[in-house]
């Protein structure tokens, strides 16, 4: 009883704390002028009217001006300085077959009416440039390379 009393104890004090140890905080004199990167680390605290949210824009359909549906938004590419370079859209697919990625520019992409238009109609966008990703990827896997032997699980001695 006394154990698990102290245990709960330690661990409440543990998460009191751990808000402190990331309140650190940096001073500056007071006499360096602001710099473009202070400026840059500021952030609006509400979304403005004419903007949309990454989460909403991934998968989203996306429309051609006649307003038929051809094809929907699979992902974004960033470039290093965190812009978006293009929104890659899976074009021609049916029941989760047969169809292609193509990356379109992001200033292509209409956003009105809370819908996605582009101007390029759907047999445009399946004659376009096919868009594929790297065959490595950053996140990782739990299947080794091919050309990787197994490890043997460890012997203990």
């Amino acid at each position: 009883m006394f154990k698990r009393t102290m245990t709960a104890i330690i661990a409440a004090m543990m998460a009191v704390s751990v808000p402190v140890a990331y309140a650190q905080t940096t001073t500056s004199p007071s006499t360096a002028p602001h710099s473009a990167a202070t400026t840059a680390t500021a952030t609006t605290a509400q979304m403005k009217p004419d903007q949309m949210r990454a989460s909403k824009f991934i998968g989203s359909t996306v429309y051609d001006m006649q307003n038929q549906n051809v094809g929907s938004v699979k992902d974004l590419i960033f470039d290093r300085d965190g812009r978006i370079e293009a929104a890659v859209v899976d074009v021609g697919t049916f029941l989760g077959m047969g169809g292609k990625y193509v990356a379109v520019k992001l200033s292509d992409i209409k956003t009105a009416n809370n819908r996605l238009t582009l101007d390029m109609s759907k047999d445009q966008l399946k004659s376009a440039q096919e868009f594929k990703f790297p065959e490595t990827s950053s996140t990782g896997t739990s299947t080794p390379p091919a050309n990787r032997p197994a490890n043997p699980p460890a012997t203990r001695q």
